[in-house]
């Protein structure tokens, strides 16, 4: 495997890491501390519009001119080490900020072109800060992502969606949502599709703000579809598209793109725990205590190990590869390394972390959400023992 990283990509990890250590730790502390997401109207989002992101990787329609875009080529590798980069100064904040979000892989890969100019084409030179994000959890439907029952029936030349969603990032703020519902709850994943549904649209509602243990820069909203009525062609890729499970596969495809993120995402944390308690440890005068120095030792050991598996499963992705394996051990792993190092860095503090006033006393919080999103610990352990003793999938 290469790892090399060229020269336009370290100016990118630069500009990321002052932009962390100038703008996202600081406004990620002020959330933390009041309780609350970013408001949608603060200014750093305004600057981040006007500094060129937010915006989408699709390049427009051939036939149009192309508006300037960061880097419309990156690939996932670029990927991890930005969002390694980004979580290192606060994750939260990373998710509230704007851009097409989770779903863009998915609509990228299955739209039609008229989805993509409909749904990608406002994020291509955006007049302003705009969201879009993926809803497939459901009060009874976390892990199992087979067991959602948001339902959606066809009628006429629309569907009628009809269910609730829960803990779905930046949902009341988005542009569009790209919904996962279920044309038969007893066919399971071959019955799946997934929709656009626009903001406003009459039957989407209740949106709600969740109270979260951490990352609280970002919304986590719980939200209803009551009688929402979408037309035919908000049906993700069309009707042709769903056959041989497609619709589920549009699921997996999000999750599989997503985990080596979210393993990334926990190094980042984890490399920020660490940074913290080597600090830590040179003012209080502990660096000469054997067992701090194992400690911190441990520490960076398992996160560069994580850190290695991250960039495997992105190796692999660049090079469309099955990497289901690769993605389910990268975040299974680092995740728990991101709790272990923050625990760890918890445990070095010793009273001043109960005080809730210390940086580690935040990262600990926020690293105990990379074990469950996208799939839990356990559901990527399930996943990797299947394959090992090669069980079909179901």
């Amino acid at each position: 495997m290469e790892f090399t990283i060229d020269k336009a990509m370290r100016e990118r990890l630069e500009e990321a890491r002052e932009r962390g250590r100038d703008e996202m730790r600081p406004i990620g502390l002020i959330a933390d501390r009041l309780g609350r997401p970013i408001p949608r109207d603060d200014p750093y989002f305004e600057g981040l519009i006007a500094s060129g992101e937010g915006r989408t990787r699709w390049p427009g329609l051939k036939s149009k001119p192309r508006p300037s875009t960061r880097d419309p080529l990156r690939t996932v590798t670029m990927t991890l080490l930005l969002t390694e980069e980004w979580a290192y100064w606060d994750r939260g904040v990373m998710v509230a900020n704007p851009g097409p979000g989770l779903p863009e892989g998915n609509v990228l890969a299955l739209g039609t072109d008229e989805q993509k100019e409909q749904y990608l084409g406002p994020f291509l030179d955006p007049d302003r800060p705009r969201w879009a994000c993926f809803a497939m959890t459901e009060p009874g439907a976390g892990s199992d992502a087979a067991a959602i029952r948001t339902h959606a029936r066809k009628d006429g030349d629309h569907w009628i969606l009809n269910g609730a969603k829960c803990f779905i990032g930046n949902a009341s703020r988005a542009d569009w949502i790209l919904v996962q519902a279920t044309i038969d709850p007893e066919k399971g994943r071959d019955a799946q599709r997934a929709f656009f549904v626009e903001q406003a649209t009459p039957g989407l509602g209740g949106f709600k703000i969740e109270k979260k243990m951490g990352l609280k820069a970002y919304e986590s909203t719980s939200f209803t579809l009551s009688d929402c009525r979408v037309p035919a062609a908000n049906l993700l890729g069309g009707e042709a598209r769903y056959e041989e499970r497609a619709g589920f596969k549009t699921a997996m495809r999000t999750f599989n793109a997503g985990r080596p993120i979210i393993a990334a995402n926990s190094v980042g944390i984890g490399r920020a725990a660490l940074d913290e308690a080597l600090d830590f440890a040179r003012e209080r005068d502990l660096l000469g205590d054997s067992r701090v120095r194992d400690r911190l030792e441990q520490m960076a050991r398992k996160l560069r190990a994580g850190r290695l598996l991250c960039l495997r499963a992105g190796w692999l992705a660049d090079r469309m590869a099955p990497n289901i394996v690769e993605a389910s051990m990268s975040k299974a792993i680092a995740a728990g390394v991101a709790q272990e190092a923050t625990s760890l860095g918890m445990e070095l503090l010793g009273s001043v972390g109960a005080r809730g006033d210390h940086l580690i006393e935040k990262l600990y919080r926020d690293a105990k959400a990379m074990d469950i999103v996208e799939g839990t610990g356990q559901i990527q352990r399930m996943i990797m023992a299947r394959h090992l003793v090669q069980l079909p999938r179901n």
